[in-house]
Formats: C-alpha cells, sequence, structure tokens
C-alpha cells in the first residue's frame, strides 16, 4: 500500500478528487489511470486519495468538468518545500507565473494566462478550501495563511471557461485544498540560511461521524538582504460532522494569521549588482504589520439519489499597516487598509437519467459577496505621519448567478454550455473631500461559456472551450466619480483555448494547448495614486501555447517538464499613451519553463532536482526602458526516512548562487528609473518531521 494514501472524508463542495504525493512509482501511476477519467482535461502530480464516501455521481460537479486546462498538485510535492511563502509553492504548476517582490508582508503573487503579478491587473481568483480569499483589489495575501505541510492540495483551473466563480477569476482560479479528516499528525522544525527557523504543526482526528483538523505553524527569518526580518504565526481549525446515512454534511473552519515583516526596499541597477544584500538607510523604517481571519460554514445535503445541495458561507477580514518608500528622494508612506468580507455561495447539480444519453448533469449556482473597505494614506517621516493623502471607505456588493448542464451522448464525448451573469452594487465617500458616488452602472455582466472533449481513444482526449470573463475598477476606481462624465463599463475578456491530453503509456502522460484571451477595454490600477484611481490600457490581446510531460521511466525514477509560450499585444492604445500601440504588455515573459527529476536511490532515501526559469520582460507599455527579470534557478532536495515515524530532509535553493531580481519602472519626477529587488542567493535549509 503506497503510504502517501490516506483516506477521510471531505465536504461535498470539494472536487471528488483530491490529490496527494508525486508519482514516482508507475504502481501510483495505474491507481491514476483507475481513478481519474479519460474524458477530462486535468493533468495530476501526484497520487489520488480518495475516501470511501466520495463519488463522481454526487455533489457538485468537480474541477474535472471545467474542460480547461486543469492542474493538480499533490501533497507530498508541496510539503516539504522550504518556502517563506505559500504563493512559491505554484512554481511546480506549468504556465504560472512568479512575482516575488520580497518587500516584507508584500513579499509576492502568481498569475498566468500573459497577465503579469504587478497588482494592476489582479486575474487570477483564489480560493481556500472554496472560499473566495481575495482582497478588492484582487490580490491574493490570504494564501499566506496556509503553510505546506496544511495542504492536501492545490488546483489551478486556467482559461475563461469556468462559470463557478466571476469577480476576479478573469484568466482562471486557483484552489488551495487543506487536510480533511483522518487520525495522523505531522511536527515539522525547520533551520536555514538566513537564520530561518521553521514550526509546522498538523493533526487529525476522526472518529465516527465527527473529523476534527489543526495546524499552527510559525516562521521568522531574518532574510536575505539587510533590514528583511519577518515573523508570521498561523492557527486554523477545522470540525466536520457527517450524518449516519451520508445525507448531509456540516462544518466549521476557522484561521487567523499575524505577519511583522521589515522591508529591504528597492536599490538602483548598479548597486543591486553590486551589492545585493544592502538596503539603503532611507529604507531603515519600513516595515508592516498584517493580520487576517477567515471564518467558513460549510453545508452540504443530499436530497435525493440524484439531486444535492452544497453551501459555503463566510467571512474574512484584512488589516494590514505598511510603510514604504520607494526611492531616496520620494517621501515615505504609510497605508492602511481594512477590510471585511461577508458572503455565500450556493450549488444545486441534478443528475436525472435521461433516456438516450449516456449520462447527463444540470447545476445552477449563486453567489453574493459584500465588502465594507477603508483605506487610508499619509505622508509620513520615520513612520511619523506628516499628512494624510487618502481616506475612503467604500463598500461594493456582488450578486452571480450561473448555470451549467454535462451533456455526454455518449462515453466518448462530453459537452458543456454555462452561463454567468454578475451585477455590482456599492457606494464610495471620501471623507477628505466629501465627495459621495455610487458604483459604476455596468449593468447585468452576462457571460456565455461552451466547452467540449472527445475520447476516441482511453490514450488521449482532445478539447476545446470558449468563454467570457469580465474585469471592473478596483478601489475607487469602481464608482462613478466627480471627474467621470459617464459610467464606465466593464472590460469583457472573450478567451478560447483548444488541446489534446495523452497518456499512451503507464509511464507518459502531458498536455498540449493552445489559448487566446482578447480584452475590448482593459484598464489597471494606478499603484501609486493618491485617490486609487486607474487608466485605461485599451484593447488587448493575449496568447500562447503550452507543453507538459511527465514520465515515469522506472519503478524508481520520476521526471516533469513544462514549458509555455506566450505573448502579448496593445491592439488599440489608451489615447494617453499611443505610443503604446503594438507594444506589449508590461512584465509578460515570453518563456515559462520548468523541468525536474525525482529517484527514489534506496528504500529510506529519495533525491529530487528541479529548474524554474523565465526570460526577460519590459517594465512599462512603450517598451522604451530596456529589458529585465530573467532567470534560471536549480533546486535539489534529500529526504531520509530514519524511522518509519521519523525522516530528515535537506534542501538547497538556487544551488548555483546565480543572481535574479524583481525590476519595475519608476516614473515618478525626480526619479525616472528602473528600481531592482534581488531575490535571495543559495541557501540551505534543514528539516526534521515526526509523523504520529
Amino acid at each position: 500500500m503506497n503510504p502517501f494514501l490516506h483516506k477521510g472524508l471531505r465536504p461535498l463542495a470539494i472536487p471528488p478528487f483530491l490529490f496527494s504525493g508525486l508519482a514516482a512509482f508507475v504502481p501510483t501511476v495505474e491507481l491514476l489511470a483507475e481513478t481519474r477519467h479519460p474524458g477530462d482535461s486535468v493533468i495530476t502530480l501526484g497520487a489520488v486519495s480518495i475516501s470511501g464516501s466520495e463519488s463522481a455521481q454526487s455533489g457538485p460537479l468537480s474541477t474535472g468538468n471545467v474542460l480547461s486546462s486543469v492542474d493538480v498538485v499533490g501533497a507530498d510535492i508541496l510539503q516539504t518545500q522550504p518556502v517563506q511563502y505559500s504563493w512559491e509553492l505554484f512554481n511546480r504548476v506549468p504556465g504560472v507565473m512568479l512575482t516575488p517582490f520580497n518587500q516584507g508582508t508584500t513579499s509576492g503573487k502568481l498569475s498566468m494566462r500573459g497577465f503579469n503579478g504587478e497588482g494592476e491587473v489582479n486575474a487570477v481568483k483564489l480560493l481556500i478550501d472554496g472560499i473566495p480569499s481575495n482582497t478588492n483589489d484582487g490580490n491574493m495575501p490570504f494564501i499566506d495563511m496556509v503553510f505546506p505541510l496544511e495542504i492536501d492540495s492545490i488546483e489551478v483551473v486556467r482559461g475563461t471557461n469556468d462559470p463557478r466563480y466571476g469577480l476576479h477569476n478573469i484568466a482562471g482560479n486557483a484552489t488551495v485544498n487543506t487536510r480533511q479528516g483522518g487520525n495522523d499528525g505531522q511536527l515539522r522544525v525547520r533551520y536555514g540560511s538566513f537564520a530561518t527557523r521553521e514550526l509546522q504543526l498538523v493533526k487529525g482526528l476522526q472518529s465516527g461521524q465527527w473529523s476534527q483538523n489543526y495546524a499552527l505553524s510559525y516562521q521568522a527569518s531574518d532574510g536575505y538582504r539587510h533590514h528583511a526580518g519577518a515573523e508570521r504565526l498561523s492557527m486554523a481549525g477545522k470540525w466536520f460532522y457527517t450524518a449516519d446515512d451520508d445525507a448531509w454534511r456540516a462544518g466549521l473552519s476557522l484561521r487567523h494569521y499575524r505577519a511583522d515583516a521589515d522591508e529591504a526596499g528597492y536599490l538602483a541597477r548598479s548597486d543591486a549588482r553590486d551589492r545585493p544584500r544592502q538596503s539603503y538607510a532611507s529604507n531603515a523604517t519600513d516595515t508592516g504589520e498584517r493580520e487576517m481571519n477567515q471564518l467558513g460554514l460549510h453545508l452540504d445535503v443530499r436530497l435525493g439519489d440524484d439531486l444535492s445541495w452544497a453551501g459555503k458561507t463566510y467571512v474574512n477580514t484584512f488589516e494590514d499597516r505598511r510603510w514604504t518608500q520607494y526611492w531616496r528622494t520620494s517621501a515615505q508612506q504609510e497605508r492602511f487598509a481594512d477590510e471585511t468580507q461577508y458572503g455565500a455561495l450556493n450549488s444545486l447539480t441534478w443528475r436525472p437519467p435521461v433516456e438516450g444519453l449516456h449520462a447527463f448533469a444540470l447545476e445552477g449556482g449563486a453567489e453574493v459577496q459584500r465588502q465594507e473597505n477603508h483605506s487610508e494614506r499619509y505622508r509620513t517621516l520615520l513612520r511619523s505621519q506628516v499628512a494624510q493623502t487618502r481616506d475612503q471607505r467604500f463598500d461594493l456588493n456582488v450578486y452571480g448567478a450561473y448555470v451549467q448542464a454535462v451533456i455526454e451522448p455518449w462515453e466518448s464525448l462530453k459537452i458543456i454550455p454555462a452561463y454567468r451573469v454578475d451585477r455590482l452594487y456599492g457606494g464610495y465617500r471620501n471623507e477628505l473631500t466629501g465627495e459621495h458616488a455610487e458604483v459604476n452602472d455596468y449593468g447585468l455582466i452576462r457571460q456565455p461559456k461552451f466547452s467540449v472533449v472527445w475520447s476516441p481513444w482511453e490514450q488521449a482526449s482532445l478539447y476545446a472551450n470558449w468563454g467570457r470573463t469580465y474585469q471592473v475598477g478596483v478601489g475607487s476606481a469602481a464608482y462613478r466619480l466627480a471627474t467621470q462624465s459617464d459610467d464606465l463599463k466593464p472590460s469583457i475578456n472573450d478567451g478560447w483555448e483548444t488541446g489534446i491530453k495523452f497518456r499512451p503509456a503507464a509511464w507518459i502522460d502531458g498536455r498540449i494547448a493552445y489559448w487566446q484571451q482578447k480584452a475590448s477595454d482593459e484598464v489597471q490600477r494606478k499603484l501609486n495614486d493618491a485617490v486609487g484611481d486607474a487608466e485605461n490600457v485599451g484593447q488587448t490581446l493575449r496568447k500562447g501555447w503550452d507543453v507538459q510531460v511527465n514520465l515515469y521511466p522506472t519503478e524508481s525514477t520520476s521526471l516533469w517538464l513544462s514549458y509555455s509560450r506566450q505573448f502579448s499585444e496593445i491592439l488599440e492604445p489608451s489615447p494617453n499613451l499611443p505610443a503604446s500601440k503594438g507594444q506589449e504588455m508590461d512584465h509578460v515573459p515570453h518563456h515559462l519553463y520548468a523541468v525536474g527529476a525525482s529517484w527514489q536511490a534506496m528504500p529510506k532515501l529519495q533525491l529530487s532536482g528541479w529548474v524554474n526559469g523565465q526570460s526577460d520582460y519590459y517594465l512599462e507599455r512603450t517598451n522604451s526602458t530596456g529589458q529585465f527579470g530573467a532567470y534560471t534557478l536549480l533546486n535539489l532536495s534529500a529526504v531520509y526516512r530514519l524511522t518509519p515515524t521519523l525522516s530528515v530532509d535537506v534542501q538547497v535553493k538556487n544551488v548555483t548562487n546565480r543572481y535574479y531580481e524583481y525590476v519595475w519602472y519608476d516614473s515618478s519626477a525626480g526619479v525616472q528609473q528602473s528600481l531592482h529587488a534581488p531575490g535571495d542567493g543559495r541557501a540551505l535549509y534543514a528539516g526534521l518531521t515526526l509523523d504520529f
């Protein structure tokens, strides 16, 4: 029996296929073949963990029904990674780009499908155990609440054809699934470079109808650069009860997170190359404080043999205070954000037998979210307030509904039409000027979608999809301010994809896909704007192709590789920046690639190595300030099992000590130059893990 497989109850609202572990042995791959339906477009790194009560014939439609580029990465790939923040775990997902700001609590983020991670357009919907977890501006700080040891799997859906989510689901969505049920526990302590200290403790308790899961995580580090120390604490608990006859299941989840971190700031190009670990004296008082909480209530009910309902309600709170000075001649700013979100998601799924069809399912869903937001900014000197530059209060109410059908005329063909609508309401108040405004009248935002997959052979499936998503303003840009003569319309994103998922033999699987996405009138945030306004980019086009292959040449060896080629172009520019016509979007590299291998050298010893890299990118939309950001990083790992319950691991990141950096262009008066944040140099980490 594979030791990485376990049984445990999982909420019906989570897709029925749950994954954990890297497929290092052919028998594990055979298990994947038995449990994964050939008529989908999901690629899995890891073994499948299924509870006895789970079935593809109950609960909401799964991620496997999205029929887009879907990737799932399992627990034992993720849980051993020595990362500072969990968004870094997505370096194992093909086609995902990471943007490492390395600025205290504002550490970095993920993006995909030709969208960058600058925070101007946040195009990825984040969910934690099915709960929406983006802030108002679409950023994803809530992912920091979940440490690797608590994660059961991550799922990434790339594309525009998933109807389940609306706001921020521009290029796709990412879901972090945490442990559910079981009677196992793990304790990990780790120490490494830059005085990194880490403790992670997780425990599951399951008895009868009750399951409990707890997590406690702590991490502290001095950081690679000077004045880059950080301290983080996270606590979580999940309690679920399942009726004797599996007719219903109810659960409660709670999370709390606290972080304090200094910011090393940005360097001039020459200083970053010559002395990458330095921090300017002007950044000596830059720091950040962040607190986040999440409460979720889960209820899943089987209403009949062919009818089920799933619902979630939640509350998210986000409080962030940051002092930052971007350049020596700029003023220090204090930025404060206080956000509270209330929301609910519901879905009703019907799977009646239909004469003449191999299978049929119909699902309808509804979603509501209310945001209460407060944004303040001050000009400060050594963290002492000098003048207030922003004091905004705004609420945003988002209502959405969707319907989708899964029609299978015969076993080898699946057709999924879907339709979603969203509507926004809300109000804005500027406490400094007294201005009031209503949200732009975006009207009903209609999003038709269509997907199809054909599996003429067991060894391959061909799929195609088309879908529409939308983008609206965030912050004050969502409201009809006095400077606007009329309501703004949403930016409509039309995208399509075609691909083939293949598994010609037990030792190989993969996918090849081509995709394209066009935005009608893209807007982006002005990141350093006093009122948080947005600017028009114009009509844009993004397109590319992805290749990914997983190989299992022997019972003790696995290899994986992925490559993404992406393009971006501004077709019709904003009148304010005509020089951007025909140019590329900023911070979008043409190439993303990864390759790695895992070898079970001895029964007790596993060795792994992997390379991640990308090409360089332009810094702004006229493409006139140079290209930066290319890197290729090598990482090595060894895990040795001392006893059946105790293992030791050693990880080396950036083995060749290669210089890499995040770069942006500051066009402010008196600056007008590229600013650089060097990435970590070579780092060594050692950990001890106890299973109990």
